[in-house]
């Protein structure tokens, strides 16, 4: 029995993969089976954020695993905490919780907005507003903060509290939060599964402006728009605000599974003894990873990220079969006259691989991938689009 064949009489039927088997992989190119190399432009959905086998993480990694590769949360390691002041000094936030992916840190976000507002305002105050579009998990209660209907269908009842407003659209938003006891508003700033949609930087500013006058938490959603994807560390940072919550994962490990919720000062001490857990959160091993990665997206890394995202864009826009390209950094979506799939399947053909979001072909390359790979891969994205 092949591994397509084994896959698909074994694993449960929850993804409709490419028909590409991946088996090793160096930097942005791997290979199949049959030794066909591909560039890759998804970075396992922006997780592996210096590329395959990145030579730094496996050393973090490979010698962590020979000291300590787990330990329970009722001790102390030096990993998880030495991570968790990484990231508070690098974004100003002032504690984390550590768990296993971004559904998890979104869970505990909500978790700390509710207990906050609880604890200020009433029991009551519980509501969360998120926006139309939106994608926050697959857990119930991270399905019940997306907004959006399709995703909704099949597991009734939701976890209830949250309503959902027109994104980059103030006046709804506000509508929404004075309606209902609220607690909290929970944003993208790129609306990633959505269609890789950018908010506009005077509806981000309006609604934390708005958070802060009415002591409503502000959540930003960093799941995928992390740890250098947008061009600068977290994707609020390009917006000039500071969230009361963020919650991030898939690029923070590496390649590893590992979810972070950073708390603010408002909220930095709102979860006490046994309010929250993780078995695996602050994995020894996955956190030596997370520090690899931090301790290298750096202005110069960003810079870089910036630049590529321009010539990716400069060399899209207005291609033959494209019609529009979205997004920010090296996360990209770029709408097409053919129907996404047809130019994934194209690209694939060629020896790229690509995804989609919505109606968009997707792209998510490593931070570092090289200009001449990069240039490469958008060339062949390029013939795939033309009609």
């Amino acid at each position: 029995m092949d591994i397509k064949t084994m896959d698909r009489e074994y694993v449960a039927n929850t993804y409709a993969r490419f028909p590409v088997q991946i088996v090793s992989g160096k930097g942005s190119v791997v290979c199949d089976e049959t030794g066909k190399e591909y560039i890759d432009m998804g970075s396992g959905i922006g997780v592996t954020a210096f590329g395959i086998a990145d030579d730094a993480w496996q050393a973090a990694v490979t010698k962590q695993l020979g000291m300590l590769q787990h330990m329970s949360n009722l001790y102390y390691t030096e990993p998880c905490a030495k991570l968790a002041q990484m990231l508070c000094e690098r974004t100003g936030m002032k504690k984390v919780f550590f768990s296993n992916s971004g559904a998890e840190a979104n869970e505990c976000a909500i978790k700390a907005a509710r207990k906050y507002a609880a604890e200020k305002k009433g029991p009551e105050y519980f509501t969360i507003v998120t926006l139309k579009n939106s994608f926050h998990g697959r857990t119930i209660t991270t399905l019940a903060a997306t907004g959006q209907d399709r995703f909704h269908a099949l597991f009734q009842p939701l976890t209830p509290g949250f309503v959902h407003a027109e994104a980059n659209n103030f006046a709804d938003v506000k509508a929404q939060a004075l309606a209902n006891k609220t607690a909290a508003i929970l944003i993208e700033c790129v609306q990633g599964e959505g269609g890789v949609i950018g908010l506009e930087n005077d509806f981000v500013r309006k609604v934390a402006a708005f958070c802060a006058e009415q002591d409503l938490l502000l959540i930003v959603d960093e799941v995928q728009t992390g740890n250098g994807r947008t061009g600068a560390l977290y994707a609020w940072m390009n917006y000039g605000i500071q969230p009361d919550i963020a919650s991030t994962a898939k690029g923070l490990g590496g390649g590893l599974p590992l979810g972070a919720t950073m708390l603010g000062e408002k909220v930095k001490d709102v979860l006490g003894s046994g309010d929250h857990g993780s078995t695996f959160g602050g994995n020894p091993v996955c956190c030596a990873g997370a520090i690899s990665i931090l301790q290298r997206i750096d202005e110069s890394l960003l810079r870089e990220v910036r630049e590529k995202s321009a010539y990716v864009f400069s060399a899209l826009q207005g291609a033959a079969g494209v019609e529009s390209v979205s997004g920010m950094g090296l996360m990209i979506g770029v709408k097409t006259t053919k129907p996404a799939a047809e130019v994934v399947a194209g690209c694939i053909e060629k020896g790229v691989l690509c995804l989609t979001a919505k109606e968009k072909v997707r792209l998510l390359p490593a931070l570092n991938i090289p200009m001449d790979t990069l240039e490469k891969a958008v060339g062949i994205i390029a013939e795939a689009c033309a009609p």
